[in-house]
């Protein structure tokens, strides 16, 4: 890719995701954003390879139309309404490379889990593993109950309720979340990196919905 980025055009287009996200639900918002960047670059270290301008421009800008999916009950997919206007938000600021526009914005399109665009490239990959890696864990448990409380959903549930609801409903649980998705984030991993990474994580994750079931069902 012919064109390196300027890092005051990756500090501005930094702060217009800021300023766009800063209403969005602290499960999206612009920290979650800090964070995937923080993992795609840890992974590209480990991994030693994709382009790095690519990584950093895509981490920025995976989730910049979730408020927009939020708004829609799920209606509208972040990440294919997201490719939609990267390519318009980067040229805003000054990017003008068509190569590092098209690898950024299906970075941005082929990131979500259950999205209909599989990753292709390195850098899709550490974009898609870096995002998962923010679901897991400790910061995991958070995320996934911060949603839960964003839509009104029940603290917890049965296995059976939390399964046999549908999304954006009120047994739309963390459990849920847990169940339906996060404990197979590991096997969808892409990465040599991301997948040991996200098997720990998920242990984690594993233990505290254990406890948490003793304590509110006994089992």
């Amino acid at each position: 890719m012919e064109e390196k980025l300027k890092e005051e055009v990756f500090t501005a287009i930094s702060d217009y995701v800021r300023q766009h996200l800063s209403a969005a639900p602290g499960c999206h918002d612009f920290d979650h954003t800090m964070r995937v960047l923080k993992n795609s670059l840890r992974l590209q270290e480990i991994e030693q390879a994709g382009d790095l301008d690519v990584i950093r421009l895509a981490a920025l800008l995976h989730d910049i139309a979730r408020p927009e999916e939020m708004e829609s009950a799920g209606k509208i997919c972040h990440a294919e309404a997201g490719a939609e206007i990267t390519g318009d938000i980067l040229r805003r600021f000054g990017v003008t490379s068509p190569s590092l526009i098209h690898h950024v914005t299906e970075a941005v399109r082929r990131h979500r889990y259950r999205g209909k665009s599989a990753p292709r490239t390195i850098e899709e990959k550490i974009i898609y593993d870096a995002d998962k890696l923010d679901s897991l864990g400790y910061v995991g448990i958070g995320r996934a109950f911060h949603f839960a409380g964003q839509i009104g959903a029940r603290l917890h549930n049965t296995e059976s309720e939390a399964v046999g609801s549908p999304a954006y409903s009120h047994e739309d649980s963390a459990y849920r979340e847990y169940l339906v998705k996060l404990r197979h984030v590991p096997d969808k991993m892409l990465t040599n990196a991301g997948r040991e990474l996200a098997v720990e994580l998920a242990e984690r994750m594993h233990l505290f919905f254990v406890q948490l079931n003793q304590e509110v069902f006994g089992d």
